[in-house]
């Protein structure tokens, strides 16, 4: 999850206006995308730009002007007891009370408490903008406002990225035990008043069941422009996802603008002060940038400019997108691109790969690779085999991005069982296959203690084209099917690894790139999307069923 920001705010101040105009220029009160390609028309539900139910009839607009809202009553028992308020992902506890609710009135405005304008000043203003109210900073909450606050003394310790709110006699009040937890619970307050237009009186207890909740896309073989991926941010904040990994190099393309090896970049591409400003608007969302260079597979396009270092078989054949991990020099220039990324990237993960090393996919990589074969007797004694030369590459990439500061994760492919060198345990697995050389179960990962987050392709993998028995995934089948402890196909592992499990990733990969466009997979992705920000948010089975998650989600979409 985001690590604590009270040093990085002297560098979001200035951006926290920007930000909040930002929400409101992007659409006030709205989620983004919409129809899809999914079996059951997944896509049309979340972001569409009218909105309707199922068969297709309008539903009313959320107001988007401040109007006078109910007075408490004198007597609240004679109002219904609220229920919880209608928001995507649900919230896990609603305690009901009698009363009309909180809804903007012309005075309304969003304060903090005092000693927290630091903390929370750019919560407050993003908030303010997204209702269309004021923000007036450090000051006591009066009729129709909503105050912001950080747990202290006997409320702290419910969490991290938990939060309260209270809507009560008019009022809302937001307590979180870190900016993150306040963060979301204005989320709920935003979705509450988009879907019913109240806050419904009441008190919301909320917190995430993982602390790892993302979305990977693959900007490598497909480039994407800046505004969408800013886009994609502002839809996964509204969601309470944290994550957004980028893929960006790999046989089709290098799609971030290099000092060290510029001649490895693609045409197309992000340049750094894009970077820097989609980094920006993450931080403010309270989601971290996890950047991926994958090795030693999938760098073709780093081989493109050094082709002395591609791998070649005994007969001279070359492997696509595979690095010679026998020769130095393939380690330093590698290790160069960890090294200047680890600075580019401020967050606190750096992805490695390590997967479908295509030296592994033969009958005999001894025999096929012997270059391969002889450096990891060299290094690791005379029983050692191939698939412990690329081992040894996933330990010693792991501690560049480590020596940098960051968490290394990998996929599970890169991970053998008996080998002579073991895979470094304090790498996180990110589990997406069982399809892989020495396909490996997800519970030997388990057993062996180590960490894993759920990137299973069964569910949770939207592949461009289809390609290789992929089908485009649905957000039904994620609601009513999957949770974080379905690593592998459709079979949970045991519940007693479940602290093991960090969360899940859905993932959008480029396999065929032209397939659709930018804006049509940010429409197809759209509930798919909502499913996993809600299942791992709270995998419990759902109270609502999915037409009833589907009509909310066109709901919220606006």
């Amino acid at each position: 999850m985001p690590a604590p920001r009270t040093a990085r705010h002297a560098r979001r101040g200035a951006r926290a206006a920007g930000a909040a105009a930002a929400a409101v220029t992007a659409g006030a009160l709205v989620l983004t995308g919409c129809s899809g390609q999914g079996a059951d028309g997944d896509g049309a539900a979340v972001g569409a730009a009218g909105r309707a139910d199922d068969d297709g009839k309008a539903l009313p607009a959320a107001p988007d002007s401040p109007a006078a809202s109910p007075s408490p009553a004198a007597d609240s028992s004679s109002y219904p007891l609220s229920s919880a308020p209608d928001v995507i992902p649900a919230v896990r506890e609603h305690e009901p009370a009698r009363g009309p609710g909180w809804s903007r009135t012309a005075d309304s405005a969003v304060v903090v408490a005092p000693g927290s304008e630091a903390a929370l000043g750019d919560e407050a203003r993003l908030i303010a903008g997204e209702l269309k109210i004021a923000y007036r900073g450090a000051a006591a909450a009066g009729p129709g406002d909503v105050q912001l606050a950080l747990a202290s003394g006997a409320d702290k310790g419910a969490g991290p990225e938990s939060y309260t709110l209270v809507s009560r006699d008019g009022k809302v009040t937001v307590t979180g035990q870190d900016e993150a937890g306040v963060f979301y619970g204005t989320r709920t307050l935003k979705q509450a008043v988009r879907s019913g237009g109240v806050m419904p009186e009441g008190t919301v207890r909320d917190r995430p069941d993982r602390p790892q909740r993302g979305l990977m896309v693959d900007i490598a073989r497909k480039h994407f422009t800046a505004g969408w991926i800013e886009d994609r941010l502002r839809e996964m904040a509204d969601l309470k996802l944290n994550q957004l990994g980028l893929h960006f190099s790999d046989d089709q393309g290098f799609r971030i603008a290099s000092d060290s090896h510029p001649e490895v970049v693609s045409a197309q591409h992000l340049t750094k002060d894009e970077v820097r400003r989609i980094l920006a608007l993450a931080e403010s969302l309270h989601i971290t940038v996890i950047p991926e260079i994958d090795s030693p597979g999938h760098l073709g396009a780093v081989l493109r400019a050094h082709p002395s270092l591609q791998l070649r078989s005994a007969a001279g054949t070359p492997r696509q997108g595979a690095i010679d991990i026998s020769k130095p020099e393939s380690a330093r220039i590698v290790d160069d691109l960890l090294r200047e990324y680890a600075e580019l990237f401020p967050g606190r993960y750096f992805h490695i790969g390590a997967d479908e090393y295509q030296a592994l996919t033969v009958g005999n990589p001894q025999a096929s690779y012997p270059q391969l074969a002889q450096a990891a007797q060299q290094r690791y004694g005379s029983g050692a085999k191939v698939k412990d030369l690329a081992t040894g590459w996933l330990n010693d990439r792991a501690a560049v991005v480590r020596e940098a500061g960051k968490q290394p994760k990998a996929w599970n492919d890169g991970f053998f069982r008996n080998g002579a060198v073991t895979g470094d345990k304090g790498v996180e697995v990110e589990y997406w296959t069982g399809k892989e050389y020495g396909a490996r179960q997800p519970v030997e990962y388990l057993r062996e203690g180590r960490k894993v987050v759920n990137v299973n392709d069964e569910y949770l993998y939207y592949v461009l084209g289809e390609p290789n028995d992929f089908t485009y995934p649905t957000g039904k089948r994620i609601y009513e099917e999957w949770n974080p402890l379905v690593l592998r196909g459709s079979e949970a592992v045991p519940k007693e690894y479940s602290d093991q499990i960090l969360g899940g990733r859905f993932a959008i990969w480029c396999d065929l790139s032209n397939s659709q466009t930018q804006d049509q997979i940010a429409r197809a992705i759209g509930l798919p999307l909502a499913a996993t920000a809600q299942k791992v948010w709270d995998p419990r089975t759902p109270e609502r069923d999915w037409n009833e998650f589907r009509a909310l989600a066109q709901k919220l979409a606006g």
